[in-house]
């Protein structure tokens, strides 16, 4: 074993400690060295080619973990935002409803799938389901990406690339991406 990785988030708050704590102390024990890959990044790549990428996971409480990324066709990944953001359905829909043709992925796309339906229908937008052949009429389209089967084959591929580019840290400077603050932290607060 010469790599290992996790996906750093965003997530669930113990899903991701047990995650990265895991990696962390496999990688000390044996000497080698780690890559965080987030986890939206993944998503994306999942997803397939497409120039825009709307990438949602569920954050809990109704909200959405959302980044809008490319995928080139050999599966590299690029932010067009420059991080993640916690969102409400409806601020999704309000910083990402004017693109005319992105492809949406993840749970929280699948999870929200009448929303971005009945939002593309109002935008005049066309509406499929990936597999399925375009109808003729508009040119703008939105895409709902399949449900994603297996993440960690994606978080595999991302790692890899980072490996080749040597891009890769220390067990001890793997950390997780926390986009909001913790309930226990906004309790406090």
């Amino acid at each position: 074993m010469d790599l290992f990785a996790a996906a750093s988030g965003p997530g669930s708050f113990t899903g991701l400690r047990i995650g990265i704590a895991t990696v962390k102390a496999l990688a000390a024990t044996l000497g080698r060295p780690c890559v965080g890959i987030p986890t939206l990044r993944a998503v994306a790549r999942a997803a397939g080619p497409s120039r825009a990428t709307i990438a949602l996971l569920p954050a809990g409480r109704g909200e959405l973990f959302a980044q809008l990324l490319s995928v080139s066709p050999a599966g590299t990944v690029t932010e067009i935002d420059d991080a993640p953001a916690h969102l409400s359905p409806l601020d999704v829909i309000d910083r990402y409803g004017a693109l005319p043709n992105v492809r949406w992925a993840g749970p929280g796309a699948q999870m929200h799938r009448k929303l971005l339906t009945d939002q593309a229908q109002e935008r005049g937008i066309e509406f499929r389901a990936e597999g399925i052949a375009r109808t003729e009429g508009p040119q703008q389209c939105w895409t709902l990406a399949p449900e994603i089967l297996n993440l960690g084959e994606h978080v595999a591929a991302l790692s890899f690339e980072q490996w080749e580019r040597r891009e890769v840290m220390a067990p001890t400077y793997l950390t997780a991406l926390y986009v909001r603050p913790s309930d226990a932290e906004l309790k406090w607060q």
